[in-house]
């Protein structure tokens, strides 16, 4: 019977330590541990702004920056897990930090207002669209 089990902690989270792609996939941020450890190689996930080894140990109050779709997320490690659990139980596993939400809000609002201002073509007129758009442009 090993120290873990003893104590009542879940396996593989000895004494408040957790694998950092352990971690990130039980907090849900990437769907499997492969993706995970390839975010942590390509440097889309730090710990504490520096690169490190997918088997690095992540500790509660450890500040976790990750890199997805453009946007740069900051989080404040606040519980360890290493199981993969519902939603609810992954939120509680970390805390964004303030300038990191009013970052992203800001480029999501950026990026709805770049949208918003290109035109939106819906493919291939069809032919009672091009009879209408010769009509307009056939007019003296």
């Amino acid at each position: 019977m090993g120290r873990a089990e003893r104590d009542g902690d879940a396996p593989g989270a000895v004494a408040g330590r957790v694998r950092f792609d352990k971690w990130l996939w039980a907090a849900r941020f990437y769907k499997t541990r492969s993706l995970a450890a390839q975010a942590i190689d390509a440097g889309q996930a730090r710990l504490a702004g520096a690169r490190v080894k997918p088997a690095h140990v992540a500790r509660i109050g450890d500040t976790i920056s990750l890199r997805r779709h453009g946007i740069v997320v900051e989080v404040v490690v606040t519980a360890l897990s290493d199981r993969r659990g519902s939603a609810t139980e992954a939120a509680a596993l970390y805390r964004e930090t303030e300038a990191s939400v009013a970052a992203r809000e800001s480029e999501e609002m950026a990026r709805r207002q770049s949208l918003a201002l290109q035109p939106r073509f819906a493919g291939r007129p069809t032919k009672r669209e091009r009879r209408k758009l010769e009509d307009f442009l056939n007019e003296p």
